[in-house]
């Protein structure tokens, strides 16, 4: 190819497609969609309607739309859909702490709340070995307070890149959320945006940047799972945006 040439650019038509509801979900979606069309037509018909709404609902919860996921080792990417509500420094959950897991110095946490029209399917942030999964029982406080990573219901992950690269990434349930799901299971190799969880209506997930590695994403910014870059390993510089 010469200077005067330019690289060709493969084009193609994408197309939008309903997303799949996910295995999980489809019970729940039976069980009210039955309970709906009975009373639609033996019981109480205005009910049946509400019933039917609520059945749309519970379909929507657990869509699992098709992600398209950036590759690059350095990158991190946003495990979970919702709004960045915190970005701060801190300890590493001591679940996640160790000489094969992270240190104890404070680093960048960020947080994904996840409302109850969010997608709820969670996907690893690297690709990588799964290290470690540590699932604590607790309580069911507002996902939103900053107690919440230490207090609720919550799920840890540790994934390893390639490169020795580790990030934690922790589920966290919220007022709403009762069941915390988890697909891997330490020693499993997962690619950028693998799907590795679930968490049933309303919660939150905390990303643990590796040291020196500054957020690319700002609060109040919706991220999307799998695709939204939330930081690239080693760079940290800072990122300045404005709400409108």
């Amino acid at each position: 190819m010469t200077s005067l040439e330019k690289p060709d650019i493969v084009t193609t038509n994408v197309r939008w497609r309903w997303p799949s509801v996910h295995p999980e979900g489809r019970k729940f979606v039976v069980i009210s969609g039955v309970i709906a069309l009975a009373f639609l037509l033996f019981i109480w018909d205005e009910v049946g309607f509400v019933l039917l709404g609520l059945t749309i609902w519970v379909a929507a919860f657990f869509r699992d739309p098709i992600r398209t996921t950036p590759k690059s080792e350095n990158l991190i990417i946003a495990p979970a859909d919702g709004l960045i509500t915190m970005i701060t420094n801190v300890p590493p959950p001591r679940e996640l702490q160790g000489e094969d897991g992270l240190g104890a110095d404070p680093v960048t946490r960020v947080s994904i709340f996840m409302s109850v029209f969010d997608v709820h399917i969670n996907r690893t942030p690297i690709a990588g070995q799964v290290k470690r999964v540590v699932y604590i029982a607790g309580k069911f406080l507002n996902a939103d307070l900053d107690k919440a990573s230490e207090d609720n219901e919550r799920q840890h992950f540790l994934v390893e890149g390639r490169d020795g690269v580790r990030v934690g990434f922790t589920q966290i349930a919220g007022l709403v959320a009762r069941r915390i799901m988890s697909w891997t299971k330490p020693g499993d190799l997962v690619g950028t945006g693998q799907r590795v969880g679930l968490i049933r209506f309303g919660s939150r997930v905390d990303v643990y940047l590796p040291a020196g590695t500054t957020p690319q994403v700002l609060l109040g910014q919706r991220t999307i799972a799998g695709e939204t870059v939330v930081a690239r390993v080693g760079d940290a510089r800072l990122l300045e945006g404005i709400s409108q």
